[in-house]
């Protein structure tokens, strides 16, 4: 092979970029394209508020011609600053199965974060902590979520190859609703929903989520603060989120907790999966690809949790209890089975727990790597 990798320069290498993981997938079954949609806004400066303090560069890799990888290198420079480091991140990398166009694409960031300044490369992660990140290193065969790369088995052992070490681990609980339900759960629920301290809510309508969106929000920045690889966000941040997901949300499928004064202290956000509905639309959203991606939520037998938070002086105060036994009715009456619990990082014991205590069992894994710049 004679790899060479070159930087996007062009809207029509852009282009490229985006639609190349189609290309290079179309061989794996069950295969779940991105919403390229998404990536492309992702992707523009002039879209992604994110860019604002994040450098970054995209690459495509040629074997003569063809076209046979991409990375994007990404440095969030207000993670750094917060986190006091000198990290580059490598993200939306995707490749033949090769252990030389990996090692091409890996060591084109590479230079380019040396020149930046940076001491350290880690990866797969995006822009932000609500971009897609880490390799899948068990449970290759299971449901797909838009949270998740979607790594050939391969790639694990071509980092390990490459020198990259455990920077951290995410696992992935799948939770059977009719086993979490049980009666002892339903009697505390009801006990705590009498509290005078704390109030669920539950929605119907996305017009009713509208005046909770940037207290979430906020809530969400207090509380992740200290969460790898987290940076916060500001508020046209936070609006732009919203205008992003809103649309895709299921109102059934939000819970949040509230004081008698009105202040969130809790919240959980989760959606059916709908991967099937995103394989039929071939990742497009337009002409008629919504469509198949609305048909396939109300299909879905599996939930996905997407991210949740819980004020740290109302821990251990029932709040996870409303919300969690709350969203389980919602999901029996939807006709959903199991939960997805997302990325949950290997170290935060209390929200295991909860998971374990729900009858949840680990079946999925995903690593960070790093590598130190020399």
């Amino acid at each position: 092979m004679n790899i060479t990798v070159k930087e996007v320069q062009t809207s029509g290498e852009m282009k490229q970029f985006i639609f190349l993981p189609e290309k290079l997938n179309a061989d794996r079954p069950n295969w779940v394209p991105p919403i390229y949609a998404d990536d492309k806004r992702s992707f523009d400066s002039k879209r992604n508020p994110s860019h604002a303090y994040c450098d970054h560069i995209y690459a495509l890799a040629y074997d003569g011609g063809k076209i046979v990888g991409r990375v994007a290198g990404i440095i969030n420079k207000r993670f750094n600053q917060l986190s006091n480091s000198h990290n580059a991140r490598f993200g939306y990398i995707d490749a033949i199965d090769s252990p030389e166009v990996t090692e091409a694409l890996i060591t084109f960031v590479e230079k380019w974060a040396k020149a930046k300044g940076m001491n350290k490369l880690i990866g797969p992660m995006g822009f932000t902590e609500e971009d897609p990140e880490g390799f899948i290193i068990e449970g290759f065969n299971e449901v797909v979520t838009l949270a998740s790369f979607q790594n050939r088995e391969s790639m694990p052992k071509y980092m390990d190859k490459l020198g990259f070490t455990k920077e951290v681990d995410y696992v992935v609980y799948n939770v059977q609703v009719a086993e979490a339900k049980t009666e002892l759960y339903h009697k505390m629920f009801l006990r705590k929903s009498k509290s005078n301290e704390i109030r669920l809510l539950e929605f119907s309508k996305k017009s009713q989520l509208k005046q909770y969106i940037l207290p979430i929000f906020r809530l969400m920045n207090e509380t992740f603060i200290n969460l790898y690889g987290y940076s916060t966000f500001e508020e046209h941040e936070m609006q732009d989120l919203a205008n992003r997901y809103l649309p895709a949300v299921d109102p059934r499928f939000i819970k949040a907790v509230v004081t008698p004064e009105g202040e969130v202290v809790g919240f959980i956000v989760a959606m059916p999966n709908f991967s099937k509905g995103i394989i039929k639309a071939k990742g497009r959203l337009f002409p008629f690809g919504f469509i198949h991606i609305l048909a396939a939520m109300k299909k879905s037998t599996q939930l996905d949790l997407y991210m949740g938070a819980i004020k740290e002086s109302y821990r251990g105060k029932g709040v996870d209890l409303l919300m969690g036994y709350a969203l389980l009715e919602s999901c029996s009456k939807a006709g959903l089975l199991n939960w997805d619990s997302h990325h949950e990082l290997e170290t935060n014991t209390q929200v295991r727990g909860e998971m374990e205590r729900c009858g949840g069992k680990k079946y999925k894994c995903f690593r960070i790597y790093q590598r130190p710049i020399p």
